[in-house]
């Protein structure tokens, strides 16, 4: 089941110009790292709201053969995908392709922050939309 709005991802090339601006918005860093399965690095922003409100995730290549590579030289920087929590990602995952989703990911895989799995889903129309889901492990 679909819980909330994780974060929203932003591709950029100059992560660092793309966060002057989310501080300038009242963001700050809430963490990040290397989704090394991707070839990006994520850096995490949140304001400072209440927990669990959704954060934006500025996704940047490491390689050029990284998964957001090609997104950048055709269509350029701006919104890259919606993210959403879920309590079963295998089961999303199984659900949303059988609702007409485009499995980028066959099987969940690493995300880039600690205990987080994700997989990306396309759908073409009706939005030209990439979802990403998200599950974290549970605390122990």
């Amino acid at each position: 089941m679909i819980l909330r709005i994780d974060h929203v991802g932003l591709v950029t090339d100059d992560p660092a110009a793309v966060g002057a601006s989310l501080a300038e918005l009242g963001l700050r860093p809430a963490g990040g790292g290397t989704a090394d399965g991707y070839g990006v690095a994520c850096e995490f922003w949140r304001h400072d709201g209440p927990p669990g409100a959704p954060a934006v995730e500025v996704v940047s290549p490491l390689t050029d053969g990284s998964a957001v590579t090609g997104h950048l030289a055709r269509k350029g920087p701006g919104l890259y995908h919606l993210a959403f929590e879920v309590d079963d990602l295998v089961a999303e995952l199984a659900r949303l392709r059988a609702a007409g989703f485009v499995a980028v990911d066959r099987q969940p895989c690493a995300g880039a922050l600690p205990g987080m799995r994700v997989a990306f889903l396309y759908l073409a129309r009706p939005a030209d939309l990439l979802v990403d889901l998200v599950q974290y492990a549970a605390a122990e």
